[in-house]
């Protein structure tokens, strides 16, 4: 396991502090719980936008999120991603 030092501003240093005591742990443990939550939330966020910008497919984005597929269209769904691009819906249109 690496070791990680940084510097924080104060206002932030307090913030952990007082989630530490709000969950009862320890500080090290706090801090990496809180990493590992954003990291999964920036792998959820990057693979949304890659998604809606139609750079990748549903399961490429649901894999660049680290999640089962259909728990990754749920939220694609609930934040309005669409994963069907314009001209596949057009073509899938005219044909009916």
């Amino acid at each position: 396991m690496g070791t990680i030092s940084a510097r924080v501003p104060d206002d932030l240093e307090a913030a952990l502090a007082e989630y530490v005591e709000s969950e009862n742990l320890d500080r090290s443990t706090a801090v990496r719980k809180l990493l590992a939550e954003g990291i999964e939330e920036w792998r959820r966020e990057r693979a949304l936008d890659a998604l809606d910008a139609g750079e990748v497919t549903l399961s490429r984005a649901a894999e660049l999120a680290e999640m089962p597929v259909w728990d990754f269209a749920a939220l694609a769904k609930a934040r309005d991603v669409s994963w069907v691009g314009r001209e596949g819906l057009e073509d899938d249109l005219e044909s009916v």
